[in-house]
């Protein structure tokens, strides 16, 4: 493993930081792609990947903070140690925010932005299996096991690759949300999203280490059955919605300027 990727003028270059502006540069020329085969402006699809890059590393600091209280470290404040569900709420309420200041189509944007999400996502754990970063799991005599004795967080006892599953199992969902974009609406795709990458989640919990909160269940894993409900509730109610028959539409008219 490798935290430190290469250094350039003595500026250590970190494979955590790295993937995470190589999965927002990813996610946003995705995006850019999917809003101008609906019509969309593609630099509102760059500024939606900005703020919510920008809000979500924020949203999952903060949220990691308040995990560590009431005692916390300096370690806690440097630039590692952040929470996925903190980064998704925090990004959330930014693109809420893009997506009314430059009037964008809601249910469009949401079916959108699952696949680019998604492969962000995939980049951005195996930035954290390179780096080694503590977000493995539990400690296995399988294959598979790595360990990863100059990690950030070093262990030399192989355990289960999380990371590596979990970009794996987005890019299982990749594909699955690229089939149903030609068949659902918009809005449908987002929710297979949240229950796809819920169900992700739920399952891969079971060999981290993180402790149980609340029925034996990690916190991670209440919020991807949060996720897999939403989401349940997105497909199940729009495909309600849908007429007979009728074929989704997922695009707009462009607009004027």
């Amino acid at each position: 493993m490798r935290p430190v990727l290469f250094t350039i003028l003595g500026f250590d270059v970190q494979t955590y930081g790295l993937s995470k502006a190589a999965a927002a540069l990813v996610a946003a020329w995705l995006l850019g792609r999917a809003f101008e085969r609906r019509g969309l402006s593609k630099d509102s699809a760059h500024a939606l990947v900005l703020w919510s890059t920008v809000w979500g590393f924020v949203g999952a600091k903060i949220y990691y903070l308040l995990e560590q209280l009431p005692s916390i470290s300096l370690h806690d404040l440097g630039g590692m140690g952040f929470t996925w569900y903190g980064g998704l709420l925090g990004g959330t309420a930014a693109a809420l925010v893009v997506i009314r200041r430059h009037q964008l189509p809601g249910g469009i944007v949401a079916g959108a932005v699952a696949v680019p999400l998604t492969v962000a996502y995939a980049i951005g754990r195996l930035g954290c299996l390179l780096s080694g970063d503590g977000t493995y799991g539990r400690p296995t005599d399988l294959p598979w096991g790595m360990a990863f004795p100059n990690g950030v967080v070093p262990t030399d006892v192989p355990v289960h690759p999380t990371p590596l599953y979990e970009a794996a199992a987005a890019v299982l969902i990749v594909a699955v949300l690229a089939y149903l974009g030609r068949r659902w609406a918009p809005v449908q795709v987002f929710g297979a999203y949240l229950v796809l990458s819920g169900l992700a989640r739920l399952s891969v919990e079971f060999v981290r280490i993180n402790d149980p909160v609340l029925a034996g269940l990690t916190q991670p894993q209440l919020w991807a059955l949060v996720s897999v409900a939403v989401g349940g509730a997105l497909v199940l109610g729009t495909g309600r919605l849908q007429p007979p028959g009728g074929q989704p539409q997922d695009h707009v008219v462009p607009q004027t300027a």
